[in-house]
């Protein structure tokens, strides 16, 4: 199962910009290129981040 932008925030609490600054510092996990620029998060790779 994969999870949009924004079901992270929901997941997460945090806003969009929060996302994108944890992906870049290498507090979350890279999103997947689904369709040309459509990125999703793997929700197996999330709950895997989660329990480090």
């Amino acid at each position: 199962m994969y999870l949009s932008n924004k079901e992270v925030q929901e997941r997460y609490s945090i806003s969009r910009t929060t996302i994108w600054r944890a992906v870049k510092e290498g507090r979350l996990p890279e999103p997947h290129i689904i369709c040309g620029n459509l990125k999703r998060w793997k929700l197996q790779e999330l709950e895997a981040w989660e329990s480090r």
